[in-house]
């Protein structure tokens, strides 16, 4: 029921955007967020980064206490509209560790395309690095950071994002040494319609 209202809000947010039209999304398709393509099973490392040109705007996961404590992730990604360009550039940022609360924004201005992990079995954690893309000189400007998700530890994961102009840069969790689970709050962000001379906002 809750992977059927998942495709239903995708959907509507899909039809929403597009209407947008003088940005000309092509937002009819977008990559997989099903429950059989999980990028990772409990205690396995991933890299997953968006198709060229795509965006995260969807994380999906679940929690699994007697598997080391783990989750399972998915993603969903969405192309960037014609007016921000196609990346000029892309990189994996530094590694954020294990068993640490950390805050990453994607340097150079850039745009979150995609997450890298390894489990480690000492602490019943993963460490993280984000995919970032940079699109031309463009900025970002009213940034704002989203609700706690999970909204409790140990709890099924599931952040869209429903603002069509707005950009996953990056996040900042907390770990409970007690759960061993993390939250999340993604930061998202306006991109500025103009190139900017900033090299890191």
């Amino acid at each position: 029921m809750e992977l059927a209202r998942l495709w239903v809000l995708l959907a509507l947010v899909t039809v929403a955007w597009g209407q947008y039209g003088d940005y000309g999304y092509p937002y009819q398709q977008y990559h997989d967020y099903s429950d059989d393509g999980w990028v990772n099973l409990n205690r396995q490392g991933f890299s997953y980064q968006c198709p060229h040109g795509q965006v995260v705007v969807a994380v999906r996961s679940i929690f699994n206490k007697k598997e080391g404590s783990d989750r399972q992730w998915n993603y969903a990604c969405m192309p960037t509209p014609q007016n921000l360009g196609e990346p000029t550039e892309c990189w994996w940022e530094e590694i954020n560790r294990a068993g640490m609360e950390w805050y990453q924004t994607c340097s150079n201005n850039g745009l979150v395309a995609g997450f890298q992990s390894r489990y480690f079995e000492s602490v019943l954690d993963r460490e993280w690095q984000f995919y970032c893309c940079r699109y031309s000189k463009r900025c970002p400007y009213s940034c704002w950071l989203t609700t706690e998700y999970p909204g409790h530890y140990g709890e099924e994961m599931d952040m869209i994002s429903y603002n069509y102009d707005y950009y996953m840069r990056g996040a900042t969790t907390t770990f409970s040494a007690v759960e061993r689970d993390r939250q999340w709050k993604f930061i998202m962000c306006r991109m500025t319609d103009y190139d900017c001379e900033f090299a890191n906002v």
